[in-house]
């Protein structure tokens, strides 16, 4: 039950932050459960090892350069799914952050059993 609030949350978040920021196109509330699916999937295998491999230049930026690896996989989340889209890479680390944010502010909101 956990996961499926949890997926849900990461949903409702996408679709606000797709609201939020212009450029980013999503085409319906299906294409945001797919995308939290393919962005859930990618932080779970890729994100670890991106990071592993980083961990010099993310120890230099003080931590930094982890919104620079998000914003990739935002990226190739974008490429994964049709219907979603992320114009630049800018566009992908506002994306990152703003996401983030707002998931955490959802998650504060969640009843809690």
């Amino acid at each position: 039950m956990k996961f499926i609030t949890r997926w849900l949350i990461a949903t409702v978040a996408i679709i606000i932050v797709s609201y939020i920021l212009p450029g980013v196109i999503l085409k319906g509330f299906w294409t945001a459960v797919v995308v939290a699916l393919v962005l859930g999937l990618i932080n779970l295998i890729i994100k670890p090892i991106l990071i592993i491999l980083t961990l010099p230049i993310n120890i230099l930026t003080l931590g930094l350069f982890t919104i620079v690896i998000n914003a990739l996989l935002i990226l190739l989340c974008s490429a994964i799914v049709d219907g979603f889209s992320v114009p630049s890479f800018w566009v992908a680390c506002l994306f990152g952050i703003i996401l983030s944010i707002i998931s955490f502010i959802l998650s504060k909101l969640a009843p809690k059993k």
